[in-house]
């Protein structure tokens, strides 16, 4: 006898969802951000789209989180932190166009 065998089958709604994490929480955003900039495919359309104004929402609320927790993060959430907002920065601007301080 497996020890699948007699083990009930979970699916998706049986798993609850994380929270509370830092670095989920910032790569939640980030695939936000890829989606609005078209860089990956929308998973329930399968297609990519360019949403300008959401990716620059998205972009501002990575900065102004990268302003805040200044400090008062750990090291490496964040180096995680810098990196993905500098990353999207310049991918907003390749595709977007330039990226100002004023929103």
């Amino acid at each position: 006898m497996s020890g699948e065998q007699g083990a009930e089958r979970r699916t998706a709604r049986d798993v609850p969802l994380p929270g509370g994490d830092f670095r989920l929480f910032v790569t939640r955003l980030s695939f936000q951000t890829m989606l609005s900039l078209g860089l990956i495919e929308n998973p329930i359309t399968g297609a990519r789209e360019v949403q300008a104004s959401n990716a620059r929402m998205l972009v501002d609320d990575l900065r102004m989180l990268l302003a805040k927790t200044r400090g008062n993060l750990e090291a490496d959430e964040e180096a995680y932190l810098e990196k993905v907002s500098h990353d999207l920065d310049r991918h907003f601007e390749r595709i977007v166009g330039p990226l100002s301080d004023e929103a």
